[in-house]
Order: C-alpha cells, then structure tokens, then sequence
C-alpha cells in the first residue's frame, strides 16, 4: 500500500532539469509538466521536485507489459535491483543498484523518448529510497524459490492446473498452494525468478487474472494433497491417478482462443492471447514466449490438443454407451463419432469437432465420477475415429455410433455456440426446452424409471405468456449425481398428449452452486 501512495504522490512530475522561458499557451506534456512553446517542459516549483533516488517511478506504461520487458529497456542504465509492477495502474517502481543508474534513466526519459514494449514510457523519481519487498530482506538482489502471485481481476476459476501451465514452462515447479493469496514453489531460486521477470504483471487471460508477482516469505510450502488448490509434482502418489496419464491442462475454461472469436465461440478468453505488437517473441532462449503454454514433456498432453479424438477410460461396462457419451460430451463441443474399443475394455474414442473442443472436455470431464468409475479421458494418437472392429456392447447397443448429422450438436452455428453455458460439473442443472405442462413430479419421476437419483430441489423460470417451453434448475445431492442424471436424460424424447413432436429435454451444468 505503501509503495501504490507513492506512485500516487508523484504522478506528473518530473525531475528538474531546465525551466522554459518562452512564453505564450502552454499544455500539459505527456509526461505530465507543463510543456511550452519551445517544447520544454516546466515541472513547477522547487517545492514540489522530487530529491534524487535509485527508485524511478515509471508510468505510461501499456496494458500488456510484464516485468521483463521494463528490465529488457531499462537495464542498459544500469544494474536493476527489483521491479514493483502496478498494471491497473499502468505504472511500475524500479529499484537500480545506485543512484548513478537512476539518474541516467531519469535524464534519458527527458532527454528523449523511451519506449517500453513498444509504447514511450515516462519516469521521475520516486519518493521512495528503496523499494519494500515482501520477504523484508536487507539484501536487494535476494531471491526466494516461492514466489506469491496475486491475481488481479480475478474473473475465471484460478486452478493449479492452470498456475503450472503458466509457470512450468519457465522453471520446473515443484508444490502450489492456493489460498486467498497464491504460492507457487519452483525448483531453484533461478527459475523463481526467470518466472517472475517473464509473468509479474501479465494477464492470464485477455483483460482479466492479472498476475503481480512477488518472493514470498515461505522458503517451502507445504502441500498435503493433490487437487484445484494445491499440488505437489514431487509426489504424485498424493492422489490416485493413472499411471503415464500426466498432468492435464486445464487452462482454456471454456472457450476458444481469441482468432476464433469470431466463429461464435463466445467471450471467454484463451491463456494470455498473443498480443498485436508480438512483443513476447524476444528471440530469447531464457524466457519463452508468454502464450500458448506447453505442459511438462513428463505429460501426454504437450500444450494445446495436437488431435480433435479424445480417449476416454474408466467406462461403466453395462451403463455407458455411445448415446450417453454424447450427452455428457456434447456440453464442451460438438461429437463426431464414438467408439468403443473392443481390445480396451470400458475405453472409447470420441471425435469431436475441433482440438479445442477436446482441451475442454479433458478440462471439465477428466477424474469425474460416474456410476461409481472414475473416467480418464485424454488426448487420443488418433486423428480420427474409423468405425471398424463394430461389435455389440452389454445394453444390445453399438459400438459404433456417428453423431455428425444430429441436431442435439450444441456448437454448429456461431450463434447457437455463444449460448452454451460451458461450466465444469457441479451439483445443480440447467433444464430447458420443457413443455409447460410438464409438472416437478413428473421429472422427479423420470429420474426413477431411468435408475437414477432424484433431485432434491426444484426451481422453473418465470417464461413469457406465449414460451412454448419452460426452464429452470434441478439441485442433486452430490456432483456425481447431477453427472449421471445428465448422462442418462439428456436429450430424452419427452411426448405430451396430442402433440405431434416430442421435445427433447435439454440439460448442461448450471453456473448456480445450490437452490
């Protein structure tokens, strides 16, 4: 809070340097002084000028820059000790090792432009003689293999999935822990801060998640288990999981990348779009570039899906098959085909209709529960789902099955994608395209003719006098629950009296947690 006052306290001023003497309209410098006819600048007066310091306070920042590339610009003034990034501010501290440095930078930025990640930057010195670290170490070029990373702006779900797709590429992180304020282990102090300089100040996502990185205190963290909000990658038995499966990304949330906006995929943003400038691209071997990041080369699954078929393991025997599949598949991206394999039993194929309808479904689906089998579901080798080997499955349904032609596909029109409400599972769902005179008692009773569990609460829309439809919300006991329901009910055919079509009853994860 300290250091954000002084940012504050000396916003548009600047060091003393000449006074204009011309005279004549005068308007206010980019820079903040006053700039005359001449084109010099008058910062006011003496009273108001800042005494030298090796802390320069830099502003005019723009909105993507990260702490590399203050360090790339400015450390040809002299050795930089630490960087403070304020990015809502579009401001930054910079500490250089002696005073000399600061007033090179200071006298450089008057003298003539500097620019930073491609935008003129402005600086002045702070009223700070030393810029505060977390860790409170009198030494200025101390490090700490734990970084503590506050996410800004947080609009989407921050997992360890998603800090170790960030981080990991920079420097093998060893433990996460998620709190009210983040931590992240890497192996060395090196890597801790070749992450810090490449990340400090980036978006996670386009506009929003914004990471401030700072040493933390901690020099270890301690991680009891392995899920969402903590991971220790030296001890994997933490959790049960499938042996060569490797950790899965879990970055999109969603949506696709920003260049498929425009095919209707929504708003949600990818994992830190590539800027326009392609200001990331450093041709630096130290630091990779900050989009599209790759997981470890211990996973399977090696940055974004390179395949659009998914494998999907861990299949009830007499309870799945390729019409359930879909149903629950269909909620992240359209469903080409599903096989099941004969030489694997309980595995499938599905192809879907892109890669990144793939990353989704390993996002949300992959380690759910469903009819008591944990599923595994992971990038398939295949390229495309061959329908050969077609046998009968335990229900007397096929093996084989091609979804291409359905209308129940979800993303085959920009504006029919857009609507989708791309959610991970959860307790409560979303029902729609129900005809009015369907009654709670009736879906409750749907659920008991097709085995599977009731729900506890229920709750229908308000719908306009002419809708010839209703919606609303299912709450069930457990996540797993709501899962099997979905599974089993989706896009059932519900017929009413006289009426010449059935409706089919629609069903996804609600964004609502509880009734």
């Amino acid at each position: 809070a300290k250091q954000e006052q002084n940012i504050s306290e000396t916003q548009g001023t600047k060091p003393k340097h000449r006074t204009s003497t011309g005279t004549g309209t005068e308007a206010r410098g980019p820079g903040g002084g006053r700039r005359g006819v001449g084109g010099e600048t008058d910062s006011g007066d003496d009273a108001h000028r800042i005494a030298p310091s090796p802390v320069v306070h830099v502003r005019g920042l723009c909105e993507s820059v990260v702490e590399a590339d203050l360090v790339e610009a400015l450390e040809k003034f002299g050795t930089i000790c630490y960087v403070m990034m304020m990015p809502f501010k579009r401001q930054a501290l910079v500490e250089f090792e002696g005073l000399e440095s600061a007033d090179k930078c200071v006298a450089c930025g008057t003298s003539e432009a500097v620019y930073i990640a491609g935008q003129q930057a402005f600086f002045n010195y702070s009223t700070s003689k030393r810029i505060t670290r977390p860790t409170n170490s009198d030494d200025p070029n101390s490090g700490n293999k734990v970084l503590l990373l506050s996410i800004q702006n947080p609009l989407y779900p921050i997992t360890t999935d998603v800090l170790y797709t960030v981080c990991n590429p920079i420097g093998s992180v060893l433990r996460i822990v998620i709190f009210k304020r983040n931590g992240i282990q890497a192996m060395t102090v090196q890597n801790a801060q070749k992450a810090k300089a490449a990340l400090n100040g980036a978006d996670i996502y386009a506009g929003c998640c914004t990471l401030k990185i700072e040493y933390a205190r901690p020099t270890r963290l301690n991680v009891i288990r392995n899920d969402n909000d903590s991971w220790d990658y030296t001890k994997p038995y933490l959790v049960r999981r499938e042996q060569g499966k490797g950790r899965q990304r879990q970055a999109i949330l969603g949506e696709h990348p920003s260049s498929f906006s425009d095919n209707g995929y929504g708003s949600h943003c990818p994992l830190l779009p590539l800027p326009s400038n392609n200001r990331y691209k450093r041709g630096s071997h130290d630091i990779p570039e900050v989009v599209a990041y790759p997981l470890p080369q211990t996973s399977s699954y090696i940055g974004h899906s390179s395949s659009s078929v998914a494998m999907v393991s861990g299949l009830h025997p007499t309870k799945m098959n390729c019409t359930r599949i879909f149903n629950l598949f269909c909620l992240y991206g359209n469903i080409e085909k599903v096989k099941f394999m004969k030489s694997v039993p309980g595995t499938a194929l599905v192809e879907m209709g892109d890669e990144y309808a793939v990353d989704r479904a390993i996002t949300h689906l992959n380690s759910i529960k469903v009819f008591g089998k944990r599923l595994s579901v992971c990038v398939s080798k295949q390229h495309a789902v061959i329908p050969s080997q077609v046998f009968e499955l335990e229900d007397s349904t096929s093996s084989y099955k091609d979804f291409s032609m359905t209308r129940n596909n979800r993303f085959t029109s920009a504006g029919q994608a857009s609507k989708n409400i791309i959610q991970p599972p959860s307790c409560v769902l979303h029902f729609y395209n129900v005809p009015p005179c369907v009654t709670e008692e009736e879906l409750q009773r749907l659920c008991s003719e097709h085995d599977v569990p009731g729900y506890i609460k229920f709750k229908v829309f308000d719908a306009k006098p002419c809708s010839k439809t209703i919606s609303g919300l299912l709450e069930f006991d457990s996540k797993t629950h709501a899962v099997e329901v979905l599974t089993v009910l989706n896009h059932y055919q519900i017929r009413i009296p006289n009426g010449s079509n059935p409706y089919t009853l629609k069903l996804c994860f609600s964004t609502s947690s509880h009734l």
